[in-house]
């Protein structure tokens, strides 16, 4: 029987940097000595490493264990849409919706609105979906191929893209991560979501306007040659019935969403949606369905931008992702529960006293969270535990707090190569880094929305901006439950 958790000895903060310090040092040994980006076994690794921290504290393994499997189980939720997206995928793209959104993309849009276009296009699907890897695994591959016709480089588009889908996740009231910040912090949904306005609207507007400069001045105008979409379109003519009636399974899964139907429902609903016109329309058969959702869709078209982007899907492509995931959450999950991350976080709160430092500290401690433990989740909920009695000891409401771990939590979490979301990103959208395409990183920085938002939430808190007071009933509410208020010196 293992011990209570508070009979574990916390770390000094020199021991419990030691398997953080370690990881990174190994995950940097890969990328830049070996050349091979893979951060499996570098997690592996640093989940050995906690666990021998772990017991030289007087944890029992069955604790440490039981900590590691508590943080991939309140995931599953996330792994189960990341199966259920690469079926749809495969699906999708063999019955032609795919196909067929990068066909009339091609017709519709010009290249010079093409990334603005994107963005606003993601974070409404995704504000809709309730998920940014659902958005990004269905509309964000379609808009890659739109990109590769355009002769965008791939980085643009996913920066686009990742800025859109992740905006429009972080203010739904259907996403888990929107849900999950006010719970830690004691807030409501709907309070949060209008507390994050201010900073998601400027960071929208600043994105859309960089994306429409580049748009008309640092990408060529020209969108590629008329003789290279006009072998796309045709290629995809000739290869699958293009039709607007392929555009239903989107439509389906947008409107589940948006009557607000769970993600997972809504999503299984498209694969099946899809399963029907690709049997209709392109003659496939129940068997060849069953293949496309396990392994994928495979097609030569002699088009090469064509063949990169619809050569995949299926659950089985999903399977290194989700092995990394479950490797990145089991670290954060060991670091955890031997208190590592808390003794990180009390040496921070020790050294600050201000709102405006506590604030700037909680935003940059998701962050960190999300690259050291490599989880969104996480990078919210331990945060926003730890934090929550120094907002309430200085009478500043949580509702700060919720927005900061959202900002360094949810948006930064993409931009993490090794992150849950960051891996996804890569995978799905064929950035080809874990292969040695690391030119396409500059999607990072491009990603404009998610790191300018928490910028201007730092901003926010030195200037006193938008950073409310505890109201009375927040207050009252405080002492009803019997909350703890830490009163820093």
């Amino acid at each position: 029987m293992p011990k209570p958790q508070t009979e574990y000895r916390k770390p000094s903060l020199g021991l419990a940097l030691v398997p953080i310090v370690v990881t990174l040092g190994v995950l940097a040994l890969q990328l830049f000595y070996f050349g091979n980006f893979v951060p499996h076994i570098p997690l592996a690794i640093g989940i050995a490493i906690t666990g021998l921290v772990g017991l030289s504290l007087g944890h029992e393994w069955d604790s440490i264990e039981k900590g590691l499997f508590h943080v991939i189980r309140i995931s599953l939720p996330a792994v189960s849409v990341l199966i259920v997206v690469g079926m749809i995928i495969g699906v999708w793209i063999a019955s032609g919706t795919v196909p067929t959104l990068i066909y009339y993309g091609l017709l519709v849009l010009t290249p010079q609105i093409f990334l603005a276009a994107a963005m606003i296009l993601c974070a409404v699907v995704s504000l809709s979906l309730g998920t940014s890897w659902g958005t990004v695994g269905t509309v964000g591959l379609a808009l890659m191929g739109i990109g590769a016709g355009f002769d965008i480089p791939v980085y643009w588009t996913a920066g686009a893209v990742v800025s859109g889908a992740f905006f429009g996740d972080k203010i739904s009231p259907l996403s888990d991560t929107t849900n999950l910040a006010p719970a830690v912090t004691g807030t409501t949904v709907f309070a949060h979501i209008q507390n994050m306005l201010p900073t998601t609207v400027p960071a929208m507007l600043i994105a859309l306007v960089v994306y429409l400069v580049a748009g008309f001045t640092l990408i060529d105008g020209s969108g590629g040659s008329f003789e290279q979409i006009q072998g796309i379109t045709a290629a995809l003519d000739e290869a699958f019935w293009i039709s607007p009636w392929l555009l239903l399974p989107a439509a389906l899964v947008i409107g589940l969403a948006v009557t607000k139907n769970p993600p997972i429902p809504s999503l299984f609903a498209g694969v099946a949606a899809g399963a029907v016109m690709g049997i209709i329309f392109q003659g496939d058969g129940l068997s060849d369905i069953f293949a496309y959702a396990n392994s994928g869709y495979k097609i030569e078209t002699g088009v090469a931008e064509i063949d990169s982007l619809l050569n995949r899907g299926g659950i089985q492509s999903m399977m290194w992702t989700i092995s990394l995931i479950l490797l990145a959450l089991g670290f954060g999950g060991a670091l955890e529960r031997t208190r590592c991350l808390e003794a990180v976080i009390d040496q921070i709160i020790a050294r600050v006293k201000s709102f405006a430092g506590i604030q700037t500290s909680a935003i940059l401690t998701s962050a960190a969270t999300n690259v050291v433990a490599g989880d969104p989740y996480l990078s919210i909920a331990l945060p926003g535990r730890m934090y929550c009695p120094i907002y309430r000891g200085m009478g500043y409401s949580t509702l700060n707090l919720a927005r900061g771990v959202e900002e360094g939590g949810t948006l930064i979490s993409p931009l993490i190569p090794w992150n849950a979301g960051g891996a996804f990103v890569i995978t799905t959208l064929g950035l080809g880094i874990f292969e040695g395409n690391f030119e396409n990183l500059l999607y990072i920085p491009l990603a404009f929305a998610c790191w300018t938002a928490p910028v201007i939430g730092i901003f926010y808190a030195w200037t006193g901006l938008f950073s409310p007071k505890a109201t009375e009933e927040e207050q009252a509410k405080w002492d009803a439950d019997g909350e703890e208020r830490m009163v820093i010196a």
